[in-house]
């Protein structure tokens, strides 16, 4: 009853009230000690006894103990659990069950129960769970850890984990959605043109189904081309508020992994129905738009359509061909447009670098996989001619949709990219005047005074530089409104040339249809739907990232054992060391401090500057090229662990 006791509790609180205390989140180490890192940059240790009341990533107020020189933290309230829903190994131990966080900086073991509606001897020791964490020992009334496991992932000796445990961490659909019933092509009240007659045809990988863009270029009298760009029309089928459209927005995207797609929409439209097969009469939504022959873009007309691709092309094929290489060679009606499609790209690739901007071009990096998932071969990709053919054609459609969407309507869904971070703008105005780079602040959030200082930075050539300011820059986001887009120097962009595998692609061509049909359009996409799109598109992008993550360092194993060598560009420094990218396949890897020299002391790390010294001389820097030897790999953490190799 002491517990009620309320002049106990008002002890307790003015005890709380005159101690001193800190407020942070936890970071664990594996020594069994951590730390708590404050918001405002401070750090207290936290001894091997108290961490075990915590876990990394816990946010907690602590009370500062005093001893002697020495300070510690011990915390005793916890303001934000660091575990809620997490990804987790069995452990079974002489009848007990337990699970241990698939975390690299969370190696605790966590007593735990089964959900009710799983049958328990259907869970293994080392098969792989969806867990949360329902007590906590900091928690009034709590005094352990305890967890229950609410979903099986995948058992132990699944070739398909990596697939099913990065989907199941990102809480992402793990199949195709159900086919449902037959797909008549709806009545819209459109009038479709007939274009079947008329020489279009596709260009994308080799073992690409879900072919949603097909193109015919015809060269104007005037100069200059005529490009009608012919897109996959899922709308024709899948009514707005149907299962398969609310799954679809839910979705959001296919999710393409290395070896599996998780498609945004039944498979039966995704990679048949909608798909611009060759041969095969498919409706679909299409832009008929002028290039003139200085690359800047010229009248357009949106319409709806009937097209047969009368050609299935392939990236190294086309660009084999045009650049003189290889035996095949295609049809004369499809040569004579791949010629003219060759011209307008470079044209308007010469206009964006002078009026717009060009991203740089970045090889791809493509797994070789058998049926089991085993990587054969990681294959560099690099962005040929006729990739750039498709890329300029699509990028010049999209900003045709952008001013169409903008001029009648006003709304849609429209790709809005800030070069710096709102809140970064100040500190890379700084960054840059210490670099002798006069700018102003409010040139960095202009458009036409960011293409011009954007130019400048580019005719350096500096890979620090670069790299450096890639700390400040922003994210593309979705929005309802127009807004400028800072990576390709356009006032607006909205893509509407992924309807199959984009559900943003889709709203946007029931916009248009509105229009072409004279109706009155629907309110503007809520703030719900952009953010949802983002945040789907961000998770996504996470769990490509990791599971080639897995498979590189399943891949790379006997690389580490050997000490291989290889060419690596340094991409982020922190306080522990250095992360380098492998230039030959693509993986990243972390250098330990330690690695860097034997005697820690004698290395000197700038995180803030990206640079490194060893016994008091620059030794490494943001965007350097260096060699380095693997020395580990952990699939436990999926990670690579590197030494310098010279």
């Amino acid at each position: 009853m002491l517990q009620n006791n309320p002049l106990l509790a008002q002890l307790k609180q003015q005890i709380r009230e005159t101690t001193p205390r800190a407020e942070g989140v936890i970071k664990a180490t594996d020594k069994g000690f951590g730390f708590l890192e404050t918001d405002d940059g401070q750090s207290y240790f936290v001894p091997p006894p108290a961490m075990k009341q915590v876990l990394h990533g816990d946010r907690v107020q602590a009370v500062i103990h005093e001893n002697g020189d020495k300070t510690s933290v011990e915390p005793d309230t916890l303001l934000e659990a660091g575990l809620s829903r997490f990804i987790a190994r069995v452990q079974k131990r002489e009848g007990r069950l337990a699970v241990v966080p698939d975390h690299p900086s969370i190696n605790n073991v966590l007593k735990a129960r089964i959900k009710n509606s799983l049958d328990e001897a259907s869970i293994g020791d080392a098969d792989w769970v969806v867990a949360r964490l329902v007590r906590h020992p900091l928690k009034p009334e709590d005094r352990a850890f305890f967890t229950q496991i609410d979903e099986l992932v995948a058992k132990a000796d699944d070739p398909a984990v990596p697939w099913r445990v990065t989907l199941a961490r990102h809480a992402l659909e793990q199949e195709c959605p159900e086919a449902g019933s037959d797909w008549p092509l709806r009545d819209e009240g459109l009038e479709r043109e007939d274009l079947t007659a008329e020489p279009f045809f596709t260009i994308d990988g080799e073992k690409t189904r879900d072919m949603d863009d097909a193109l015919r270029i015809e060269p104007r009298d005037e100069g200059g081309w005529r490009l009608t760009v012919a897109i996959a029309d899922p709308t024709a089928y899948v009514e707005e508020g149907h299962a398969a459209d609310l799954e679809a927005r839910t979705r959001a995207f296919t999710v393409y992994l290395p070896g599996q797609n998780v498609t945004m929409l039944p498979e039966q439209l995704a990679d048949d129905l909608c798909s611009l097969r060759e041969g095969e009469e498919r409706p679909v939504l299409a832009c008929t738009l002028n290039v003139e022959a200085d690359g800047s873009l010229g009248d357009y007309r949106f319409f709806a359509a009937r097209v047969r691709s009368q050609a299935k092309l392939v990236y190294d094929r086309i660009s084999d061909w045009l650049e003189g290489q290889g035996e095949w060679t295609p049809a004369e009606e499809i040569a004579s447009q791949l010629q003219a499609l060759r011209e307008l790209t470079e044209a308007r690739s010469a206009w964006r670098t002078e009026y717009a901007l060009v991203f740089k071009d970045r090889p791809d990096y493509v797994f070789d996989l058998d049926p089991a998932g085993n990587v054969l071969d990681v294959r560099i990709e690099q962005r040929r001619i006729a990739n750039r053919m498709i890329e300029e054609s699509m990028i010049a459609a999209n900003a045709c949709c952008a001013h169409f969407l903008a001029e009648h309507i006003g709304h849609g869904i429209f790709n809005v990219h800030r070069a710096f971070d709102p809140d970064k703008a100040q500190a890379a105005h700084e960054f840059l005047t210490a670099q002798q780079i006069e700018v102003e602040l409010e040139a960095l959030s202009e458009l036409p005074r960011y293409k011009e200082l954007k130019r400048a930075l580019e005719s350096r050539d500096d890979a620090w530089l670069d790299a450096r300011l890639r700390r400040f820059q922003g994210f593309t986001s979705m929005s309802a409104r127009p807004g400028p887009h800072f990576g390709l120097g356009l006032n607006a962009y909205a893509t509407w040339t992924s309807p199959i595998r984009k559900y943003g692609d889709m709203v946007n061509h029931r916009l248009i249809k509105r229009v072409l049909k004279g109706e009155q359009a629907p309110a503007e996409a809520t703030q719900a739907l952009t953010e949802q799109l983002t945040e789907r598109r961000k998770l996504n992008r996470m769990a490509e990232r990791d599971v080639k993550d897995w498979l590189y360092v399943r891949y790379l194993t006997p690389a580490a054992k050997e000490q291989q060598a290889f060419e690596a560009e340094i991409f982020g420094i922190t306080r522990g060391g250095m992360r380098v990218r492998l230039t030959a396949n693509g993986a990243t890897a972390f250098v330990p401090a330690p690695m860097i020299h034997s005697d820690r002391d004698k290395v000197v790390i700038d995180d803030k500057e990206g640079r490194i010294q060893v016994e008091g001389e620059e030794r490494y820097k943001l965007g350097d090229t260096i060699r380095v030897a693997l020395v580990e790999a952990r699939e436990e953490t999926r990670s690579l662990v590197a030494r310098p190799a010279e």
